[in-house]
């Protein structure tokens, strides 16, 4: 019984196909997971000018 190259060659591309498939699944969970860090960082920052602009504002307003 031969193996021919092709039942070599289809099995190792789809474990490939799989490992790279992991791979970048995991990319896009950790990019997907910073990138909603940094949104939170962003709302926290204009948040906090915001609140710096009412301030000012209500000084000027009780003047």
């Amino acid at each position: 019984m031969e193996i021919g190259s092709a039942n070599v060659v289809i099995p190792i591309f789809f474990f490939a196909l799989i490992i790279l498939s992991a791979v970048f699944f995991t990319l896009l969970i950790r990019w997907l997971l910073i990138s909603s860090s940094a949104s939170r960082n962003q709302s926290a920052q204009m948040e906090a000018k915001l609140d710096r602009i009412i301030e000012l504002l209500e000084e000027d307003k009780n003047r």
